[in-house]
């Protein structure tokens, strides 16, 4: 039986309820103080001795109730702990401030081969300086690679204080972490997109195709390569790969090649071991490949990497095997290579700048995202998407964009593709204060027509007129493709299919015309 008795605070109250147990002894499995409370475990006790425990604690001054419960606070703790410690999947440990052990969950037992409760932490791992040096340290140490068991596994140490100001060490929490679970919560901190090919915004003829490509070669594991301009969206196409593979429960880790020197792309890809060089993380450090094992590793600009990376890489891709900056052990992994580029890596190859057997091992499989200008209609539908994103961003009101603007952004040729038409439409929705965004917020008519002709033609250009009959013959000829009749081509320029009909006469657009 469990009892909980409730009193009013006083002095001296505890130590008579204490005397009273004490003076009948009691068979008690435990007994927890926490003032206004007391907490008895008795399961022995008969009805008849538990009447008159009960009558007994009722008669001290200031004893409220006392009643029957099912469990005791610090039973009901040490359940959750025990639930808590069961879920995590990484092992976990708990030492006192000497380095001994105090409890572990299942999955470090598991690990170990047995209860370690009680044992030194110099016995737990393969190094035996380790455990002095978190002593020594207070468990404080940045994140490095240990040896538990034969097994190389990363060391998160966190200092546990307690006392009234928490400068008391009480001891250490120790967490194991397989370099691939690092990968994983890496991962998530920077996925930031949707999932698979909902990322994939607009229903043009162009994307509808790269999508069916991008199913097929999604579910072949072997490396990708994703060509496209810049600004088109090559890390989405590849996020979207590894989103409808078989590795999308494993980490995606994408690296910049154009974006860091040698040197430090070598170490973000492939590691470093410890003592590698002046100022290396203790213990070395795990590179992306390592991280992202049974996963994907996404290398972005892979043109710009430098021969002896490419080298490097060549090697990991024919046998998946690499070693770390200054180690002397193989590293086995198993990862997906995916590379993008906006470099034509077949001249590059004749001219001698890539190589030639890694171009080969690169281009398994091939995708090729199209560029934004040949997307018709999904230009304005990305771009309502992003205002909706830029007005959340920003904190304004809703916002919509002018039909004026249409023939503007379609018209655009849109250099940087997508991100270009982002960077616009959030600088517009900044900068307008209205709910409507017309033409001069979009701050494209200065720029959009001169960039939609060759700068040579425009000096050709004898007037108005002229100009304009020129934008508006070749705004039908694009759309005329994605909407081939005057009612549905009408109902997108938001005009008279009339209108659309003599237009297309007079420019000599559609099958019609074509037959005279």
């Amino acid at each position: 039986m469990r009892i909980h008795v409730t009193f009013i605070d006083r002095v001296g109250i505890t130590q008579e309820v204490l005397a009273l147990l004490g003076a009948r002894n009691l068979n008690l499995d435990a007994v927890e103080m926490i003032p206004p409370n007391v907490y008895i475990d008795a399961p022995t006790l008969s009805q008849e001795v538990l009447d008159e425990l009960h009558d007994a604690l009722m008669n001290v001054r200031g004893v409220q109730a006392v009643e029957l419960v099912d469990i005791l606070p610090g039973q009901r703790r040490r359940l959750q702990l025990d639930a808590l410690l069961a879920a995590m999947r990484d092992p976990v440990l708990a030492v006192d401030p000497a380095g001994r052990v105090l409890l572990a969950n299942p999955t470090l037992i598991e690990l170990y081969g047995r209860e370690p409760a009680g044992l030194p932490l110099s016995e737990l791992f393969d190094d035996p300086q380790l455990a002095q040096t978190l002593i020594d340290k207070g468990f404080r140490l940045p994140m490095c690679e240990v040896s538990f068991r034969g097994q190389a596994l990363l060391l998160d140490a966190t200092p546990i204080s307690g006392g009234a100001d928490s400068s008391y060490l009480a001891g250490g929490l120790l967490t194991l972490y397989p370099p691939s679970r690092i990968g994983e919560h890496l991962a998530s901190l920077h996925h930031d997109h949707a999932e698979g090919l909902d990322a994939l915004l607009g229903r043009s003829a162009v994307l509808k195709q790269l999508k069916i490509r991008l199913r097929k070669v999604a579910s072949l594991d072997a490396p990708l390569l994703i060509q496209g301009e810049t600004g088109t969206g090559k890390e989405l196409v590849a996020r979207a790969c590894h989103a409808l593979s078989a590795r999308r429960d494993a980490p995606f880790l994408a690296l910049n090649c154009a974006a860091l020197p040698e040197s430090l792309a070598e170490s973000e890809l492939f590691g470093y071991a410890a003592g590698a060089f002046t100022g290396a993380q203790r213990g070395g450090k795990p590179g992306l490949l390592e991280l992202a094992d049974h996963g994907t590793v996404f290398l972005d600009e892979v043109g710009e990497m430098s021969p002896y990376l490419q080298a490097k890489l060549l090697r990991f891709l024919s046998d998946g095997c690499f070693r770390r900056i200054g180690g002397d052990r193989e590293v086995r992994v198993d990862v997906r290579v995916l590379c993008a580029t906006h470099r034509d890596l077949e001249r590059m190859v004749s001219e001698g700048a890539f190589r030639e057997d890694l171009y080969y091992r690169l281009n398994v499989l091939n995708l090729t995202v199209p560029p934004l200008r040949e997307r018709g209609q999904d230009i304005i539908l990305l771009a309502e998407h992003f205002l909706r994103q830029a007005c959340a961003q920003i904190q304004r009101p809703p916002c919509r964009l002018s039909p004026a603007t249409y023939p503007l952004l379609l018209g655009n040729r849109w250099a940087g593709n997508v991100r270009q038409l982002q960077n616009v439409i959030f600088r517009a929705a900044a900068i307008c204060e209205s709910e409507v965004i017309d033409c001069d917020s979009l701050e494209l008519a200065g720029t959009a027509l001169a960039d939609a002709q060759p700068q040579d033609d425009a000096l050709q250009v004898t007037s108005l007129e002229e100009a304009v009959q020129s934008f508006e013959k070749s705004l039908l000829e694009r759309l005329y493709s994605l909407y081939p009749s005057t009612r549905q081509l009408a109902a997108r320029l938001r005009t008279s299919h009339t209108a659309i009909g003599q237009r297309l006469r007079k420019y000599g657009i559609g099958p019609r015309a074509a037959q005279q």
